[in-house]
């Protein structure tokens, strides 16, 4: 019992229209699990036994109330340049490879990738199937591990997901399904229109045009929502909308940006925008530098833009400065790379903690940790224990005398001021939420009112609930398909 959700384009919503479904099963007493054979994301997660996996699928394994594990997504790339990426296989770095050599091995991760579907399926009653971008990318057929020779080899019903929002939907569902092999064609047996904003009833002629247009009926036509769900990959900072509100905090945006999600539960607290690197910082309550998938060519671009000066002038001036896994490689005296990022080299980092970073092998930590707040200083003194993870390469000496920053991780300024960790996921934590929103509204005499925790995946599952045909939906998810399937 399976089904697969691909999608018209990127950034369509298969995410969580994936979580939705795993959420509705998982009500209904299956144990189901998220499936996605290659992703590409600088957003992850790391699993309890240190895999690191694609964010995404972490968040639908907790829509589906699993545990998140290195099969769900056993093909991960990381862009680590213009050309190049980090493949991630099954949980574990691979090698970093050009794209014309990633290419070569499709066949053989293909193959890893089916394995891993069917120690999922051997273990669930349900497997939902998420694709990588638009479906019909034609000049990739051959090579397209994800939606087409996935979907050639599973033979699983086909949910397709259209964004309604970025115009030309007729032409994303129509265009799609024409354009799909045969044999994957016949698998297509429901649309689902999404990010529809008014009123779905003026929409209804353009919902029988496209059923009469493609001969495929259409499941659910969902509204436009903004949930509290963490972004799949960098196509989503482009839509993030900064909140008015008199607290400002700025995420330096790095050209490898990575795990914004990071800060995404701030985001909904008070305002936090990403400018680039080298623009002002004047006027914010507090800089972050977040994760980087390429320190030493983020820093290098922080130096030349003027933004290390930018990010002192604000320490200088009492701002709190936080760096998270890259982020906090550069507040330290130096980087060296002894030829695992961008070939061999030493930067100055911003002299803000002492510390300094060498990565000297190709080795990336990857753990889950449980660690308590080091009481020092007005923010982490309101944190206590949190949870997060560790995704890095490199490592990180402390200066004898600098306190870490939590357990025996990161380091802190005497004065409390300057924080940098490996930890990501921080600020998922409400304890550390409250406790960085807290200060910053007692420094500018702003009362305070704690974050208050919900379950997203319930909402989700209750938009679908309400805009879906979500009985013929889990009928396809829990084996009326397979008839039509095995004489397709």
């Amino acid at each position: 019992m399976s089904l697969m959700i691909l999608g018209t384009a990127s950034h369509v919503g298969k995410s969580t229209i994936v979580a939705a479904v795993c959420r509705l099963l998982s009500d209904r007493g299956y144990a189901v699990s998220p499936f996605k054979s290659q992703n590409m994301s600088l957003n992850s997660w790391v699993t309890r036994d240190g895999s690191e996996i694609g964010i995404a699928q972490a968040m639908q394994a907790f829509a589906a109330r699993t545990e998140p594990r290195a099969e769900m997504n056993p093909v991960l790339l990381k862009p680590k340049g213009d050309r190049t990426s980090q493949i991630v296989l099954m949980g574990r770095p691979y090698r970093d490879v050009a794209i014309a050599d990633y290419y070569r091995e499709t066949d053989c991760l293909l193959e890893r990738a089916l394995d891993a579907y069917d120690r999922l399926a051997e273990d669930h009653d349900c497997v939902v199937v998420e694709g990588a971008g638009g479906a019909a990318e034609v000049n990739l057929y051959d090579r397209d591990i994800a939606n087409i020779r996935l979907a050639e080899r599973l033979r699983l019903p086909i949910v397709l997901v259209a964004d309604i929002e970025r115009g030309g939907v007729f032409a994303q569902i129509c265009g799609t399904i024409a354009l799909l092999p045969p044999a994957v064609r016949s698998l297509v047996r429901g649309v689902i229109v999404n990010k529809f904003r008014g009123d779905p009833a003026l929409f209804e002629d353009g919902v029988a045009l496209i059923e009469a247009l493609s001969g495929v009926p259409v499941l659910g036509v969902l509204p436009y929502v903004s949930l509290d769900l963490p972004s799949e990959d960098s196509l989503s900072i482009g839509d993030k909308r900064v909140r008015n509100h008199p607290i400002r905090i700025a995420v330096v945006r790095f050209n490898r940006i990575s795990n914004f999600t990071d800060f995404e539960v701030l985001e909904r607290q008070v305002a936090v925008d990403y400018p680039p690197p080298g623009a002002p910082l004047t006027g914010y309550d507090c800089i972050i530098l977040p994760g980087t998938k390429n320190t030493m060519e983020d820093l290098a671009l922080l130096h030349a833009s003027g933004g290390a000066d930018e990010v002192r002038r604000a320490r200088h001036a009492g701002i709190p400065v936080i760096g998270i896994c890259g982020g906090y490689q550069m507040l330290g005296r130096r980087v060296e790379d002894r030829g695992v990022e961008a070939g061999h080299s030493t930067l100055p980092g911003l002299g803000l903690l002492g510390v300094e970073t060498c990565f000297a092998r190709y080795e990336k930590t990857t753990r889950q940790t449980t660690v308590e707040a080091n009481p020092a200083g007005p923010i982490l003194s309101r944190i206590g224990r949190v949870i997060g993870y560790e995704i890095h390469m490199g490592e990180t000496t402390r200066d004898e005398g600098l306190s870490p920053a939590f357990g025996d991780d990161g380091a802190v300024s005497g004065d409390g001021l300057v924080i940098g960790t490996y930890l990501h996921g921080l600020f998922q934590n409400p304890s550390a939420v409250d406790g960085l929103l807290a200060y910053l509204h007692e420094r500018r005499g702003l009362p305070y009112e704690p974050m208050v925790e919900d379950d997203p995946y319930d909402e989700l599952a209750r938009l679908l609930v309400g805009h879906a045909d979500v009985s013929r939906l889990l009928a396809l998810a829990l084996g009326e398909h397979q008839d039509q399937a095995a004489s397709g």
